[in-house]
């Protein structure tokens, strides 16, 4: 090799040991121009760049680095960037005080500072920053102490695990600034933030002046809402709470696609995915869609109709436009509104609400519809239930209107009901003379059906049963106001199932329980099928097959099994479901030949799946679900081992003012149901997170509830995880036949998770909203568990004996159960 060449290869080496492409910073290795910091896993880069078609300077940013097209989602000097781009002297460096500092010792100025959040002076030396996978760079000591993150102080852009910060004791904290335009970075005229006034909504503002209004926050919602892309990409949404401080957080779902929010700088925020295919970012979802949607548009007592085709702004019942060519001035009353005594109100559902509020704390729904009836001056009210983990500040949320009601919209997904007050009309006012024939009408009718039913009493129980039934099949049939079918999935013939099973052969047969069989079919001859045959003895009757039907028929989720069809035949009531080749998860779980085909990746696969599934029902439905019988039999797993949720039967929804329920029949199993069911028969979203926090201490310990005898000393499951919490030994609860290739730090993060779930008091447990977020985002600092009550069967192993009844240490009532 001639010395040219040698040369040459020699100037290569040296300037490539210049270039920086690790994913630190350190005190003794800064960034300067050309230098790049990479995520650990290639994901993100952090470096100096300048905007295409743009000479405004140089900046520090991070930006995507797998991807092709750049895209910037966090920029540090945006209003103060490098000028003189020939300058080599700029640098990002790591002071002795333990802070960032982008200076030019050229023109001696310092650029940008990140100053580091801990008061104490002397930190000493080893301060590093890191550029993590998440899109975080973190300023932290050698001992993991956070001195600084981007995560805090976000420009345009939300990155999934990101929590921005948006209440600090009340009171609203910053906002995100949009780009001034697409090539220029510094702040624009768009900003986003909490509303101060209220706490309770989201603004976009165009310099001062509101520009768009998000959802007022419920329990079950966040702006913009939970999303799901297709089938592979959902994206969860959450309100964290960490002291004083409340937090909006989102992930998504594994093997998503790169996700962002974004405050465009033309004002509208979107929801962004990649889309490899073609190499661009592909808009999901933004808001404001129209020109309806922009702050008060459609005038006082209008809204945007998002149920049309194309959206418009439409007048408020018993309202009409002042001028039908220019909707954005409004609606007035079509009679003059006079205060009464007792008022009317119309309901008005799927609203947004209207703006400038006023929230009456600690009212119950009956209390805030006579706050509202009885004040002249109030003109509407709004009602909704929050728990701690929904509420900024207070668990209910009565809301009045005392001023014209502007910016509305009309959102059948996301919206909720508006009270509004009506004025009185002619008609009305007859009502006295109109309701006592009506009432007489309606008492000579009672009379005529009570007589009737007592003359075919004899008929018998058959009768009644063959009528319920006919009933139901009617029901099944039918449709709703809105003109949908009560099921969508279809009624299969008795003949049809009979051959698909070989006449119910035993040999088709999966499984029993009390409810029946289930047996292996080929419907069609094509297609696999799994049938549940509801035996004449089931404690599952017509109420609970009927539940079962219309409740999944109406569930889309990848984590709830599918089903395909029903049939009713004389004594026969079936269901047909998708079949799921690998059976339940205590076929696996709970045998120590199959338990050790459950590594630790899929045990966590379903964890995470189930998870979702019960967020689903409790939150992302369109009504409140609570399932009531979560249990590793009621797992089942498909052929890549995706968990799906079955047997809905003891299923029950709660309407969207509601938050609990009380019930003398106590169904479910023993062992999962929560304290508070299970004693005094008191259920809600709660007692399906106890559920689940069984059975994720169940998923990591192999251990099945109902077996305390093979934990020793200890009286079961959750006494036995609690105190290897608590003793610091929680890899001593870990399965052996997958220790040894598990990562104990994500092993014991979800035996924390699973004793928050199974805590004694209800208000004490997250909701599942909160548990998603807690197992796909590391970063969330979780609570310290109390110590659990024992709550144990009495005189036999949970789901045994003939004792019907629980015993708790606290000298609780009993309630009779039905055990399943």
């Amino acid at each position: 090799m001639g010395m040219p060449v040698l040369l040459a290869v020699f100037i290569l080496l040296l300037l490539s040991s210049f270039c920086q492409s690790d994913d630190q910073l350190t005190q003794a290795k800064p960034l300067s121009l050309g230098d790049r910091l990479i995520s650990k896993g290639g994901i993100f880069a952090l470096g100096f760049f300048s905007p295409t078609n743009s000479n405004k300077g140089l900046y520090i940013g991070i930006w995507y680095n797998s991807i092709p097209e750049r895209t910037v989602v966090w920029v540090a000097n945006r209003d103060n960037p490098i000028i003189n781009t020939s300058s080599s002297s700029a640098m990002l460096a790591i002071t002795n005080n333990s802070e960032l500092v982008l200076s030019d010792s050229q023109s001696n100025t310092t650029l940008w500072k990140a100053m580091n959040n801990c008061s104490t002076t002397n930190l000493g030396a080893g301060a590093v920053a890191v550029l993590l996978d998440s899109g975080n760079f973190v300023l932290r000591l050698s001992n993991n102490m956070k001195l600084w993150q981007s995560f805090d102080h976000p420009t345009d852009t939300i990155l999934p695990t990101a929590m921005v910060l948006l209440s600090y004791k009340t009171q609203g904290a910053g906002r995100i600034f949009a780009w001034k335009g697409p090539d220029d970075p510094s702040s624009g005229d768009f900003s986003s933030g909490l509303d101060q006034n209220s706490n309770l909504q989201v603004f976009v503002w165009h310099k001062t002046q509101p520009y768009y209004r998000s959802f007022i926050f419920r329990d079950d919602s966040v702006p913009g809402g939970p999303y799901q892309s297709n089938v592979t990409s959902i994206m969860y949404q959450s309100l964290v709470s960490i002291g004083d401080k409340w937090y909006y957080t989102y992930t998504v779902s594994d093997g998503s696609p790169y996700m962002r929010v974004l405050l465009d700088y033309t004002g509208k925020m979107q929801l962004l995915s990649w889309n490899s295919g073609n190499s661009s970012w592909a808009v999901i979802s933004e808001q404001p869609a129209s020109n309806c949607d922009l702050y008060a548009s459609c005038g006082p007592f209008s809204y945007c109709d998002h149920t049309k085709r194309v959206s418009a702004c439409q007048c408020l019942d018993g309202f009409k436009p002042i001028d039908i060519l220019n909707s954005s001035r409004g609606c007035q009353r079509n009679e003059v509104l006079k205060c009464r005594k007792r008022s009317s109100f119309v309901t008005l559902p799927g609203m947004r609400i209207p703006n400038n509020f006023l929230h009456i704390k600690n009212r119950s729904f009956d209390q805030c519809a006579a706050d509202c009836s009885n004040n002249c001056s109030c003109l509407a009210y709004a009602y909704a239930n929050l728990s701690s983990a929904g509420a900024m500040s207070d668990p209910s949320r009565c809301l009045v209107w005392t001023q014209d009601l502007v910016d509305m919209g009309k959102e059948p997904s996301f919206g909720e009901n508006l009270y509004l007050r009506l004025a009185e009309s002619p008609a009305k006012n007859n009502i006295e003379k109109i309701l006592p024939p009506v009432i007489a009408c309606i008492l000579l009718l009672s009379c005529a059906a009570l007589f009737w039913r007592s003359k075919y009493r004899a008929a018998g129980n058959h009768h009644k049963k063959e009528a319920q039934k006919r009933m139901m099949l009617d029901y099944l049939r039918s449709t709703d106001e809105a003109g949908h079918k009560n099921i969508d999935s279809p009624f299969i013939s008795f003949e049809n199932i009979v051959a698909a099973t070989n006449n119910f052969s035993d040999s088709n047969m999966l499984g029993k329980g009390g409810f029946g069989k289930v047996y292996k079919g080929l419907l069609n001859g094509i297609k696999e099928v799994a049938v549940k045959r509801l035996s004449k003895g089931s404690g599952q009757g017509t109420e609970e097959f009927r539940n079962e039907v219309v409740l999944i028929a109406k569930l889309q989720h990848k984590n709830l099994v599918k089903l395909l069809g029903c049939c009713i035949h004389e004594v026969e009531m079936l269901l047909v479901y998708e079949y799921l080749p690998n059976k339940s998860l205590d076929h696996f779980l709970f045998d120590s030949a199959r338990k050790p085909l459950l590594q630790w990746p899929t045990r966590c696969k379903i964890i995470k799946g189930i998870a979702r599934g019960i967020l689903y029902l409790h939150q992302d439905s369109r009504l409140t679900i609570i399932h009531r019988d979560l249990k590793a039999s009621n797992i089942l797993l498909d052929k890549e081992m995706i968990p799906k949720i079955s047997d809905f039967g003891m299923a029950r929804i709660f309407c969207s003012d509601q938050n609990q329920a009380n019930t003398n029949r106590v169904v479910g199993t023993y062992g999962y149901m929560s304290p508070e069911y299970a004693m005094e028969g008191a259920f809600s979203v709660k007692s399906d997170t106890y559920s689940f926090g069984i059975l994720l201490l169940e998923i990591v310990s192999g251990f099945k509830i109902s077996s305390p005898h093979l934990i020793t000393h200890f009286p079961n499951l959750v006494v036995y995880a609690w105190n290897l919490w608590n003793d610091g030994k929680t890899e001593d609860l870990v399965d052996s036949s997958v220790k040894e290739h598990c990562p104990l730090d994500e092993a014991s993060r979800c035996i924390h998770i699973g004793l928050l779930c199974v805590q004694d008091s209800p208000d004490c447990r997250p909701l599942m909203s909160e548990v998603v977020s807690m197992l796909e985002n590391k970063t969330i600092q979780l609570p310290i568990p109390m110590q659990p009550m024992y709550f144990a069967r009495r005189g036999a192993e949970p789901g045994r004996g003939s004792d019907n009844r629980v015993l708790s240490s606290n000298g609780m009532s009993f309630t009779e159960l039905e055990g399943r």
